[in-house]
Formats: structure tokens, sequence, C-alpha cells
């Protein structure tokens, strides 16, 4: 003979149930640490960017010194605009951002990547980027965009704007060649 459980004891495990359920929906998709895109980074040429803290839509906006110029021509800071996936969603968002050069060259750079928390704790930008020079005539558009890659990692600095600090004036570098 089965029994069947009293209405009382069936509803208790109904109702553990949709707790268990329910806790269970609200734990981190993974439990590795959050790569957070704010804050000043440093590439493999020595170019700085400072990203600010992100908007509620996963804007974001800040500045960018780059060490490696296309005419040989003085770097200035630039401004960056760009988008990360929510971090809340997941550990290693990935993002987007372009950098206006106009400032001391006539060319556009837009950048993608994805951002990750090595085991060592260290944060890494993964990013591939399109450059786009400009050119005189249609004939001569094979030649203006590049492509490439870059590895930034984060570099510990007090908070705020510090890359107008950290720049060097033009007549103190020798311009790097691209």
């Amino acid at each position: 003979s089965t029994t069947t459980p009293s209405p009382f004891l069936a509803s208790l495990s109904t109702g553990l149930l949709q707790v268990l359920l329910l806790s269970l929906r609200a734990w981190p998709v993974s439990l590795s640490p959050q790569c957070q895109l704010s804050g000043l980074w440093r590439n493999e040429q020595d170019s700085l960017m400072e990203i600010s803290a992100l908007t509620d839509d996963g804007g974001f906006q800040g500045e960018y010194l780059t060490r490696v110029t296309l005419a040989g021509s003085c770097p200035r800071v630039s401004p960056l605009k760009g988008a990360q996936q929510q971090p809340s969603e997941v550990a290693s968002p990935t993002f987007a951002f372009t950098v206006r050069w106009d400032m001391f060259s006539n060319a556009t750079t837009t950048f993608a990547g994805q951002c990750f928390v090595e085991a060592s704790g260290r944060e890494v930008l993964s990013t591939t980027w399109l450059l786009r020079e400009a050119v005189g005539s249609l004939e001569e558009d094979w030649k203006a965009t590049r492509v490439g890659r870059n590895i930034f990692t984060r570099k510990r600095a007090p908070g705020g704007k510090i890359l107008h600090s950290l720049s060097s004036s033009c007549e103190d570098v020798a311009s790097p060649t691209p």
C-alpha cells in the first residue's frame, strides 16, 4: 500500500523547491572575478587609455594617449567613446570603442575586445582594431584601413583623470614609428 503525503507536507515540499530554484536563479553564473573596464590601461606599445565608469546602459567615455603615430607627428590625448556588454551578465564582458585622432592625425580607430581576469588576478583587455586613415580619392581607398591587435593590462594609478599629467611634451619625445 502506498501512503499519500499530507497536504501540509506536499505544500511544504513545493514551497521549499520553489525557494531552492529561486536561490539558484539568483546565484552568479560565474564565481570567477569580474573584469572591470574602468580605469587606466597600458598596451604593449606603451600607449595609455583611461576609461570612465560605465553608465547604466553600458556606455563609457575616456581618453587615449598613443605612443605610435602615422605621420610622425606629436601625439595628443584623444577622446574615446564606447559600450560594454553589461558586466553583471558575464565575468568577461565584450566591449567596443572608437578613438578620434583628429587632434594630430586624420584617422579614426575602432577597437573591439573582451575583458579577462587571469588566474593570477591580472586584468587583461584583448582587442582587435581597425584604423581608418583619410585618403584623397576612391582610387587610394585600398590603402586606407589597417588591422591589428593590442593587449592592454591594468596600470595601477591614483584615481582621477591623469593622462594629461603622464603625457610628455612634443619637444621632449621623439615620435615613434608606426
